[in-house]
């Protein structure tokens, strides 16, 4: 078992990544990475991570950080439990550039919608966090939502679009309440 992680941590993490790298691609943080860099949670137990595009030898240097920083490193991104949400790259923020690695949050939106789904505790005190610090707009959370196809569902098969439609609804409502 590793120590928690926080903001200092992940921002040297991130550090480290883009130097040991050997050429350009794009790293994006998600869930409790986001939260603790961003200032709403104080530390989370791993440093979720996708690569789109893969920067050359990230694979290499993984082991490695992981011990000298005692940090658990999961490839994990949203995406991996619901569906992408249309323009997730281009609302994804950018954190950093390092050595021709750029840093994003992953889109707000997808992270909002997969914790939606998922609905733990801590997921909706994220939601309600991205919500309040301006991440995210309940009513365009739908509207994206909306957009997705039923071959983009399909991938998910344990999901119940209309389940995730209802608790975006919810927050909406709440939002309004």
């Amino acid at each position: 078992m590793r120590d928690p992680v926080d903001g200092e941590k992940i921002l040297r993490l991130l550090e480290d990544l883009g130097n040991s790298c050997r050429g350009p691609g794009s790293v994006y943080i998600a869930g409790g990475s986001s939260a603790v860099v961003l200032g709403w949670r104080q530390a989370t137990i791993d440093v979720d991570l996708k690569f789109f595009p893969e920067p050359e030898g990230i694979f290499e240097c993984l082991p490695g950080l992981k011990i000298r920083q005692n940090v658990n490193i999961e490839m994990a991104s949203p995406d991996d439990f619901v569906p992408a949400l249309p323009g997730w790259r281009e609302r994804s923020k950018w954190i950093t550039t390092i050595n021709r690695v750029d840093f994003y949050h992953f889109d707000f939106y997808t992270q909002s919608l997969s914790k939606l789904e998922r609905d733990h505790a801590k997921d909706r005190v994220d939601v309600a966090a991205m919500v309040r610090v301006g991440l995210v707009v309940p009513t365009r959370l739908l509207e994206l939502c909306d957009q997705l196809t039923p071959g983009e569902w399909s991938r998910y098969p344990a999901i119940e679009p209309d389940s995730v439609r209802a608790a975006v609804t919810r927050l909406i409502e709440n939002e309004d309440a």
